[in-house]
């Protein structure tokens, strides 16, 4: 049954909490309403994207051994690995290719799912996803008034929990230690709380920070109640292009290559590109995915991911053109055409593929037909000329729906409004598939064209809709 949170109840509630700090956003007496189709569409999607990351390691490895990708057919295609290396160090490509990390994937996965009029649009697979702690605290708040809240009974918490517990299955109780880094400090609250959560629920978990890891032979220790003790499981919750920045990396690599400890998600850049989502769409690389997906993991993800390329200025032959959005009805012969394209033809999302400080949030999108011929035209030449190291993609822009919700417009005061919305759901990834453990909405508003948290969105945790 569905009830009405107070204005008052709710902002007390957060002031309570430092895992709101610095944080502000547009507060509502209700969850979001999704319905039991579109909860049965979102978990067949997660079923998908556990399937991907599996085709995808597959396609990474037989790619980057320069191995044939197809079972009766000769094709390689060296090029997927070169695009996925492109300007990553030694390092960080060694352990892409590591042998003892085959099979690992995150056990966290969040499609960011845009609601179009032609249903769920994913723009990235977040494999180190914030909003965990931020996720499961809504849930409970607003759980105590609405029964049909998702994820009402702590399963954002027991399914964190379980999706790391099981890579140590040597250990009843595994210590767990989320480590945050600087760059990722404004997420710290909600994962000391999460951690603080499971130590209540009889899991031994703690969020530290990278300088507060103990080496010490070749393993990583942790200071517990005044004893030193051996941690089993690391959840890094940092970017891989950071890790010159991480104060005791070195240990933690070495742990993890003496297998004393387990990282989580995976030392695999590969898995963090949004690079991938323009592979699935790649014409060479059908028969690939026909034969390594499911067909209905194939029909999921046909429908889930926008049209998306590469933007890769590598000269062509004479003749030639780029099997890539048109411009004036006509395929390119070279990227910088897209910079003259007509505003119906920008209809596109340009961004960076990943292992860069922009690639978080959206501070490298860029909506084509949202902003000047000069605005687009400088994105398509930042976009070449980083293309030696940090590739871009594009994407058909798929324009969100318009939604109303209720929202508080003053503390005694609720105005229906309309607005677009996001919908992010966290699966579990608990060894034999995944487990949703909740779904953050956020509510933009209507004029809004790239939905993303901010002051004037409202951040709402999910309900079923009888």
């Amino acid at each position: 049954m569905s009830s009405h949170l107070e204005y008052k109840t709710i902002s007390a509630a957060l002031e309570r909490q430092e895992l709101f700090e610095n944080k502000t956003w547009r507060l509502s007496p209700g969850a979001y309403a999704i319905g039991r189709e579109e909860i049965r569409q979102i978990e067949a999607i997660g079923a998908a994207c556990l399937e991907f990351h599996k085709a995808l390691e597959n396609l990474y490895l037989k790619s980057a051994q320069g191995r044939n990708i197809l079972r009766n057919r000769e094709l390689k295609a060296p090029w997927v690995a070169e695009y996925l290396e492109r300007g990553k160090p030694e390092q960080v490509v060694a352990w892409n290719r590591r042998k003892a990390l085959r099979g690992a994937y995150p056990p966290v996965i969040r499609p960011d799912l845009m609601v179009t009029a032609d249903g769920f649009s994913v723009t990235e697979m977040d494999s180190v996803p914030g909003g965990i702690g931020l996720t499961a605290f809504l849930n409970r708040l607003y759980g105590r008034a609405d029964g049909a809240v998702i994820g009402i009974d702590d399963l954002m918490l027991t399914g964190f929990y379980d999706s790391l517990a099981r890579l140590e299955p040597r250990k009843h109780s595994p210590l767990i230690a989320i480590v945050v880094s600087e760059e990722a400090a404004t997420y710290r609250p909600e994962m000391i709380w999460l951690a603080q959560e499971l130590r209540e629920l009889g899991r031994r978990v703690y969020c530290v920070g990278s300088d507060e890891l103990i080496p010490l032979g070749g393993a990583l220790y942790l200071d517990v109640e005044g004893n030193p003790e051996k941690i089993d499981v690391i959840y890094r919750f940092f970017e891989l292009y950071d890790m010159d920045n991480i104060p005791c990396m070195d240990f933690i690599l070495e742990a993890a290559e003496n297998e004393e400890v387990v990282v989580a998600p995976p030392l695999r850049t590969f898995q963090e590109e949004k690079l991938a989502l323009a592979l699935f769409h790649h014409h060479r690389l059908e028969d690939y995915w026909k034969e390594n997906l499911s067909r209905s993991a194939r029909k999921v993800l046909r429908g889930l991911i926008p049209e998306s390329w590469v933007v890769d200025p590598a000269p062509l032959p004479p003749g030639a053109v780029f099997v890539g959005p048109k411009v004036g009805g006509r395929f390119p012969t070279d990227w910088k055409e897209l910079s003259d394209a007509s505003q119906k033809d920008r209809n596109l999302i340009l961004k960076i593929s990943g292992f860069h400080e922009t690639a978080e949030g959206a501070r490298s999108v860029l909506l084509g037909s949202d902003c000047s011929r000069e605005e687009w035209s400088e994105g398509i030449e930042e976009a070449i000329q980083m293309s030696a190291t940090n590739p871009y993609i594009l994407q058909r822009y798929r324009k969100p729906l318009r939604t109303r919700h209720p929202i508080y417009a003053e503390p005694d005061r609720i105005e229906e409004r309309e607005g677009r919305t996001r919908l992010c759901p966290y699966f579990f990834n608990i060894g034999d598939g995944v487990r949703l453990g909740g779904i953050l909405a956020t509510f933009c508003p209507a004029d809004k064209k790239i939905i993303h948290g901010m002051t004037d969105a409202a951040m709402l945790p999910c309900r079923l809709n009888a």
